[in-house]
């Protein structure tokens, strides 16, 4: 059959469909102005509305921030976050005293496990252009018996993700940044301890995978029953072996069968998440995913309780020094400094 192995075709939404392990999927891109002094933007704010700016005017969001455009403090429980950040950065602060600033290719890996809360901000640090910023944040679940895991999170370096390089035979090329999985003899940083992505048996794969005009690639073959989308962002007449594969649509695709991915005319991104399904219940309230909806009840009064460890810093929408590279600092205190 012309579309064996390709299982369903459907537009994308905001945010993106996913299957088990993964519960949510959300392609961030906006093209901020300039920015002021506050690390906000130089821009009026008139006509939005602050605090719940999810409309694209002028060709960016603030999102939930009132002067810094991003996500102020908020709770997890349950799951992770997986934020792979393309183009920008981001400015992260937790409930633990963790902080961070990452991006342009990095990627942060976080369990929140019993609950945590973080700030998500997104500094506009160049005052003199523009602050473009290009993001990915999945949510990967975590197996009944990792709910209440202590909280962590992983950094992954731009420079410690590797890329596979495949030259088809037409001398097209296809790169594919493994942020999760294996690809060949590419494997990906360790995530988090306690992900459902540390098993290699649950064949998690995290692949940002980057096409030349022209080029072919097959995806590699797996024995077993996992689950597998692949979302077609960028670029234009693209096909699954012989089926198109409209710009702006994701495939579930039968990782037992093969599928060779055809680029058209210009470059093409596209990005592939896969990995065995937990196949437990699934209950989600916002940000508290469990399995039943008493444990939903439960974690909802421990946060009002607790605020999961309170809010160590001057503002919900925590924003680190202008003159600071990139860096990460554990609830440990180890710190990283990349620049």
């Amino acid at each position: 059959m012309e579309n064996a192995g390709i299982n369903k075709i459907e537009k994308l939404s905001f945010p993106w469909q996913t299957q088990d392990p993964f519960l949510f999927c959300v392609h961030h891109e906006d093209f901020f102005p300039k920015g002021n002094k506050d690390l906000g933007p130089a821009a009026s704010l008139d006509g939005r509305m602050i605090g719940q700016d999810f409309t694209i005017k002028d060709g960016w969001r603030m999102y939930h921030g009132s002067k810094v455009p991003g996500f102020p403090a908020h709770p997890h429980c349950g799951f992770e976050t997986v934020t792979a950040v393309r183009k920008g950065l981001v400015d992260h602060s937790d409930s633990l005293g963790a902080a961070g600033r990452f991006g342009n290719g990095d990627v942060q890996w976080m369990t929140a496990g019993k609950g945590v809360q973080h700030s998500e901000m997104f500094p506009l640090l160049k005052e003199n252009e523009e602050n473009p910023l290009e993001l990915f944040q999945i949510w990967l679940n975590l197996p009944r018996y990792s709910k209440k895991v202590d909280p962590h999170f992983a950094m992954l370096w731009k420079d410690t993700i590797p890329v596979y390089k495949h030259t088809d035979s037409n001398g097209k090329s296809t790169e594919v940044e493994v942020m999760a999985g294996k690809l060949g003899d590419e494997k990906a940083p360790k995530p988090a301890p306690d992900s459902w992505a540390a098993n290699p048996e649950n064949e998690v794969a995290i692949w940002h995978i980057k096409m030349e005009p022209g080029a072919e690639f097959t995806l590699p073959t797996s024995q077993n029953k996992i689950n597998r989308n692949l979302y077609f962002f960028k670029g234009k007449d693209f096909k699954l072996n012989d089926t198109d594969l409209p710009h702006y649509h994701s495939a579930y695709l039968d990782a037992r069968a093969d599928i060779t991915l055809k680029n058209g005319d210009e470059e093409a991104r596209l990005l592939l998440l896969q990995g065995k399904p937990i196949n437990e219940p699934v209950v989600q309230h916002g940000p508290f995913v469990l399995n039943y909806p008493a444990e939903v009840r439960e974690t909802i009064m421990e946060f009002q309780k607790t605020e999961f460890g309170g809010w160590p810093w001057p503002s919900y929408e925590n924003v680190h020094d202008k003159n600071k590279g990139r860096f990460a600092i554990h609830a440990d205190g180890r710190e990283e400094i990349k620049d």
